[in-house]
């Protein structure tokens, strides 16, 4: 991927797809989990939770591929973007330095992703350092 300096990973558990943009371009790439599809039934009284572990091997794909990317905002429908922040803040606090936002965003069309990103950034570049 070619660089630009904001990136959108809208991440659920099964897949991340990464969008570096810029005011005109964008670039997509895809991550998928390294857990199988499962769906879980939680049962009473068995002692878990009823949801799968978080794929740590999987965030940390996500992690690599968002490269040297200059503002993250992290969007996505479920705890997967909650689950994938927590691990890159302890994983890479670097890495979590750079992260933006953290947006609730449920299937949309890779454009609407794209152009929900511009908003964001439009907004949230006004607040930082382009240092």
């Amino acid at each position: 991927m070619s660089k630009h300096f904001h990136t959108v990973v809208w991440i659920d558990h099964h897949e991340a797809k990464l969008f570096n943009f810029n005011a005109s371009q964008y670039e997509r790439e895809v991550v998928k989990s390294t857990h199988p599809h499962q769906h879980l039934h939680h049962k009473a009284n068995s002692g878990d939770s009823g949801h799968a572990l978080p794929d740590h091997d999987f965030y940390k794909h996500v992690g690599k591929a968002i490269g040297d990317a200059g503002a993250i905002l992290v969007a996505g429908p479920s705890s997967a973007k909650q689950e994938f922040v927590s691990y890159v803040k302890v994983q890479d606090p670097a890495l979590a330095k750079r992260i933006s936002g953290v947006e609730t965003l449920d299937h949309p069309p890779d454009g609407t992703i794209v152009e929900f990103g511009r908003t964001f950034f439009k907004s949230d570049d006004k607040m930082r350092s382009q240092t």
